[in-house]
C-alpha cells in the first residue's frame, strides 16, 4: 500500500471524548514530529500508537529516528507549540508554527505524523495526525521544512 491522505486518528479522537479518556493534549509543545516513507500504510480508525507505524520510519542526519520534538522544530530555535482556536465560526483549527530543521540529511519522506511522545496510559506514543506530503521530499545537508496551511494544521468542523 501507500500513503494516500491525511487525517487525525480518529479512535484515539474518539478515546478522548468517550470515558477512554486517552488524556490528549493537543497544545503540547512535547509532541514529537515523524516522517514516513511511502511504504506506511496508515490506518486512520484503528491505528493508535507510534508504534503501529515507525517501522516505516525516515530519519538520518539532523533528524533522529522516533522523530523531533515539537519544541525543537521550528526556525532559529523556536517552538511549534500547538495552539487550538475557533476559526472560522464552528470550526476547531489546530496550528502551530512551519517546520523547520536544519543539517538534514533525509530520503524519502512521504508523510509527517505527529504524536504524543510523552503519553504512556492508557495509550502510550499516541498518533494525532498525518499530513501526506503528496511527493516524497528528501534533503543532503539541507534544511527539512514543513510550511503549514494558513487554514492550520488540520481542522474539524463542529457545526452540522
Amino acid at each position: 500500500m501507500a500513503i494516500t491522505a491525511s487525517g487525525w486518528f480518529t479512535q484515539n479522537m474518539v478515546d478522548e471524548f468517550d470515558a477512554t479518556n486517552v488524556g490528549l493534549d493537543l497544545t503540547l509543545a512535547t509532541h514529537k514530529i515523524a516522517l514516513l516513507s511511502d511504504a506506511s500504510t496508515p490506518a486512520f480508525d484503528t491505528n493508535t500508537s507510534w508504534a503501529n507505524l515507525s517501522a516505516n520510519e525516515v530519519s538520518g542526519t539532523g533528524w533522529a529516528a522516533g522523530g523531533v520534538l515539537l519544541s525543537a522544530a521550528a526556525a532559529g530555535g523556536t517552538s511549534t507549540a500547538p495552539t487550538l482556536t475557533i476559526s472560522p465560526a464552528g470550526t476547531m483549527m489546530w496550528d502551530m508554527n512551519d517546520v523547520s530543521v536544519s543539517g538534514t540529511t533525509l530520503s524519502n519522506a512521504m508523510a509527517a505524523v505527529i504524536y504524543a511522545d510523552a503519553l504512556t496510559s492508557p495509550t502510550a506514543d499516541a498518533l494525532i495526525l498525518l499530513v501526506d506530503f503528496i511527493t516524497a521530499a528528501s534533503t543532503s545537508a539541507g534544511t527539512f521544512g514543513i510550511a503549514w496551511s494558513a487554514s492550520g494544521v488540520a481542522t474539524v468542523d463542529w457545526t452540522p
